[in-house]
């Protein structure tokens, strides 16, 4: 029998393991748990066994019951996580609850896995925790699914990307792209790369992306490249500027507290007022996603300065009262 298999050797040393773990499999019985329809051969399981006890894992065959298992008092699944710990896992699954779709199922798979090696007690708070978490849910169209899938694939293996995208004025262009990363805001996400057709950063709404293909073209992202950094002056995340506006808005007593608490923004400042309200300074990249955004808390929120921004949301204000005017 042929040694070339579908899988990677690490899935079938991760099966291996599990299945050493569960102590109650012969030789033969090993073939078969970690087959995917296509038993190892005797020569190829030996060698896999013998490339666990050089990377020091305890196994032995246990010759009274003639199965395969680790030594007493070793176990992978004995993960007794500590209540910070078991806390990021709660969170970890609720955060995959809220964001749905296909991150939501990321998500899931992780920590389905890791309860897989937890105890009762950890297993037991994660199903029954009182801990929520709500964000705007990413919910992919099966065809954006693609787009996405084929787009992460040439990310990791550092391939260059063509594709049509359609702007949000209905603009058609054909792009070719770096794939540096993804960024995930306001149930959308976004790629951001180097674009070769502007010969510059760039971020793309992923399901504005169409008939994507993977160029032959390699490349290396830049080492000084920071993705979390990328955007954080904004407040959709997305948008990157060198230069930064201090925006500061003015926010009613009613809604201070959740204003201030409001992470918008990397670099702000809140100013108390004596009667309860509060002046938040935002520094950001466009000064406009701070207007528009301010204008969400309605009359609760004023936009003090600069008198460009003032001015700006005076103008969407007084368009918006156009639309309610009686006909």
């Amino acid at each position: 029998m042929s040694d070339e298999r579908s899988e990677p050797k690490v899935v079938l040393l991760v099966r291996l393991l599990s299945a050493i773990d569960e102590g109650r499999y012969a030789f033969e019985e090993l073939k078969e748990r970690i087959a995917d329809g296509r038993p190892p051969s005797t020569r190829s399981l030996r060698r896999y066994l013998a490339i666990l006890s050089e990377a020091g894992f305890p196994w032995y065959f246990d010759r009274a019951s003639s199965t395969y298992r680790f030594a007493d008092g070793y176990s992978l699944r004995r993960l007794n996580l500590t209540q910070h710990e078991l806390f990021g896992l709660v969170t970890l699954k609720r955060l995959g609850s809220s964001l749905g779709g296909t991150l939501a199922s990321y998500i899931d798979e992780t920590t389905t896995k890791l309860l897989a090696s937890s105890d009762r007690r950890s297993a037991g708070a994660l199903d029954g925790s009182s801990f929520a978490i709500r964000l705007d849910a990413v919910a992919l169209e099966p065809e954006v699914e693609r787009v996405f899938e084929l787009l992460q694939n040439a990310e990791r293996e550092r391939r260059r990307v063509a594709f049509a995208y359609v702007d949000k004025n209905a603009a058609r262009t054909t792009r070719r792209v770096d794939a540096y990363g993804f960024i995930v805001s306001s149930g959308r996400i976004y790629l951001v790369g180097y674009d070769h057709t502007r010969t510059d950063m760039r971020v793309f709404a992923v399901d504005n992306i169409e008939k994507p293909s993977v160029l032959p073209q390699t490349f290396e992202r830049p080492a000084d490249f920071n993705l979390e950094a990328y955007g954080a002056n904004s407040v959709s995340g997305v948008w990157q500027s060198d230069t930064l506006t201090d925006v500061t808005v003015r926010f009613s007593a009613v809604v201070a507290k959740a204003a201030a608490a409001a992470n918008v923004a990397r670099e702000k400042r809140v100013a108390r007022r004596d009667d309860g309200a509060v002046e938040i300074t935002y520094r950001v990249g466009d000064p406009l996603e701070i207007v528009r955004w301010s204008m969400g808390w309605g009359a609760e929120a004023e936009v003090i300065a600069p008198e460009s921004a003032r001015a700006a949301a005076r103008d969407i204000a007084q368009r918006i009262v156009s639309r309610y005017e009686p006909a």
